[in-house]
């Protein structure tokens, strides 16, 4: 089997910076366990799987240890591949059909805007864990579908913060996500994984379904402007719709190639 695979480096404006995603275009079913297993071997954050003969075009996305419902930066990188190598299929928009639902994906003049369902998180009662687990206490806790956001005070304490791993794999969600305001832009965050087999995701799109209703709400605008803070790092347009987000960024194709199984 002989499968077109492409690495790119989503929310980026140059190479080696970002988060990169593997894209595997398939035009047939492959199993499950496949798929599982070229996401391990690939061993970044997610693989997504595109079967472009399907209609609508449908996205699965996987980790290196399991699948996941929802994935910003690798459907920002498969919209990526298919705008450039696949325009007579996709033209200006898709609508990937996946276990979230429909995703709608715009190419616009510099940037891609990814459209998805708006996430509000909900107040939680402080628990010793979050404090323990990133070594700071944070003044706000809440928790979206699928992952906590900790509230800090200032980008320098996002920043600075080192997290034991350990610690915030036993907490029961996806995962952990810190924010706190920025000082050049709206917010800054971190996203930490432990649970799917990703210790600190460089740039999260699903994460901003969650902090873009929450910092419209606390700044009082509808249009943001973010930064992911990891060690790559990355920027993304934000913007508040009734119950959407649109997410926009820039990605770089790094490679493109076959992947053989045999």
């Amino acid at each position: 089997m002989r499968l077109k695979m492409y690495q790119v480096d989503a929310f980026a404006s140059t190479l080696f910076s970002g988060n990169p995603a593997a894209v595997v275009i398939l035009e047939s079913v492959i199993s499950d366990n496949l798929m599982q297993s070229i996401a391990s071997e690939n061993n970044l954050s997610e693989t997504a799987f595109v079967n472009i003969n399907d209609s609508p075009i449908s996205i699965r996305w996987f980790t290196p240890t399991l699948e996941i419902n929802l994935c910003g930066h690798a459907t920002l990188a498969s919209a990526k591949v298919l705008f450039e190598h696949f325009p007579n299929l996709v033209g200006n928009e898709i609508a990937f059909n996946s276990k979230s639902g429909t995703l709608k994906v715009i190419k616009q003049k510099e940037t891609i805007c990814l459209n998805f369902p708006a996430d509000d998180p909900l107040l939680q009662e402080m628990d010793i864990i979050f404090s323990e687990a990133l070594g700071e206490l944070p003044s706000q806790l809440l928790k979206g579908k699928d992952d906590y956001l900790a509230v800090f005070s200032t980008e320098e304490q996002i920043r600075s913060i080192r997290p034991n791993f350990e610690k915030l794999s036993t907490i029961n969600s996806r995962g952990v996500v810190i924010s706190a305001p920025g000082n050049d832009v709206d917010f800054v965050s971190r996203c930490f994984y432990p649970q799917t087999g990703v210790n600190e995701d460089p740039v999260t799109g699903s994460a901003h379904t969650m902090l873009i209703p929450y910092w419209a709400s606390q700044l009082n605008k509808n249009e943001l402007l973010a930064q992911q803070v990891s060690e790559r790092g990355g920027l993304l347009g934000c913007k508040l719709g009734e119950d959407r987000v649109y997410i926009s960024g820039r990605s770089i194709i790094y490679f493109d190639g076959f992947i053989t199984i045999v």
